[in-house]
């Protein structure tokens, strides 16, 4: 691993395992993860859960940076964890992601403006 992350970032997957502009499920370290690769080189993490309905949001269709839940079009910034409105109110927890020599490493710990989802 790359000696500048500390240890809290695990390698996911190859950025190349990854399609810009779809969705991927990720368990990292028992934590389930959507990934959303939205430019060549930028890849989001965000809680795979969605805070209205309990379902995968990996499942959910991608407009920008804003991840849709499939059930009931819950909008989610990929960014910030922030709804852009209801249903959802709660937002899901942002997960620090790095790009090192071609992987994918993310943290176990969501970034500090963003709240974990309760389980």
């Amino acid at each position: 691993m790359n000696a500048e992350l500390d240890t809290t970032f695990v390698k996911v997957c190859d950025l190349e395992d990854l399609a810009v502009g779809t969705p991927a499920l990720a368990d990292v370290d028992g934590i389930p993860m959507a990934l959303v690769r939205t430019a060549p080189d930028e890849v989001h993490a965000v809680n795979d859960v969605c805070t209205h309905a309990n379902v995968s949001l990996s499942e959910g269709e991608l407009d920008g940076c804003t991840l849709e839940c499939w059930l009931h079009g819950s909008r989610f910034d990929l960014r910030t964890g922030t709804p852009s409105g209801p249903p959802a109110t709660v937002p899901v927890a942002v997960y620090p992601v790095a790009l090192v020599e071609g992987a994918v490493y993310v943290s176990t710990i969501p970034a500090a403006s963003t709240e974990e989802h309760p389980s």
